[in-house]
């Protein structure tokens, strides 16, 4: 999950587990604007190299589904 505010940009690794109706953070990286630019730019350049190594990475244009129970119980209003 990615926010941000106008000083600076918070990524959280989370971990959903089934049955477990909220996912909890397991690392959280804050950064300034400028270190979230040049993080996008290095990933940019290390996929431009990949993709010239191995070939262009096909992304899927439709969004997963996942089961919104993850496999648990369902509730009941």
């Amino acid at each position: 999950m990615i926010a941000h505010s106008n000083s600076e940009f918070v990524i959280d690794f989370i971990r959903l587990m089934p049955g477990v109706p909220k996912a909890k953070v397991k690392s959280r990286i804050i950064m300034t604007p400028d270190h979230a630019k040049r993080l996008l730019s290095a990933l940019k350049d290390n996929i431009d190299k990949y993709e010239n190594a191995f070939g262009k990475i096909e992304s899927g244009t439709e969004t997963p589904e996942f089961p919104m129970n993850f496999g648990g119980t369902l509730g009941e209003a």
